[in-house]
C-alpha cells in the first residue's frame, strides 16, 4: 500500500490534487489517501506530481508519499476498523 498525505494551502489546487488522487485510490482522511502498491502506479503518480503539480506548490505546501511493505503492521480503530473486512450483501 502507498499512503499519500498532503497539506496544500490554495483551495483550488488542493481540490484538484484530491481529485487527481481519487483516480488512484481511496480517501482515508481528508488529506490522506491509500493507494494499492505497484511500481507502475507509483511512477504515474510521481510523474504527474512532478510535471503537473510541483511547480504550482508554494513554500508552505507539502506532499508526503509513504511506501509500505508486506511486513508493515497496520492497526485500525473506529470506522477504519471496518475497512479491513469485506462486506457481502445478498438480496
Amino acid at each position: 500500500m502507498i499512503l499519500i498525505s498532503y497539506d496544500i494551502s490554495d483551495d483550488k489546487l488542493r481540490n484538484k490534487f484530491s481529485k487527481f488522487l481519487i483516480k488512484y485510490g481511496r480517501r482515508l482522511q481528508y488529506s490522506v489517501f491509500e493507494i494499492d502498491n505497484s511500481k507502475r502506479m507509483l511512477n504515474n503518480i510521481m510523474c504527474e506530481i512532478k510535471n503537473g503539480f510541483e511547480k504550482k506548490f508554494n513554500q508552505s505546501d507539502s506532499v508526503i508519499i509513504i511506501e509500505t511493505s508486506e511486513n508493515c503492521k497496520i492497526t485500525r480503530f473506529g470506522y477504519a476498523k471496518n475497512e479491513e473486512n469485506d462486506i457481502i450483501i445478498m438480496d
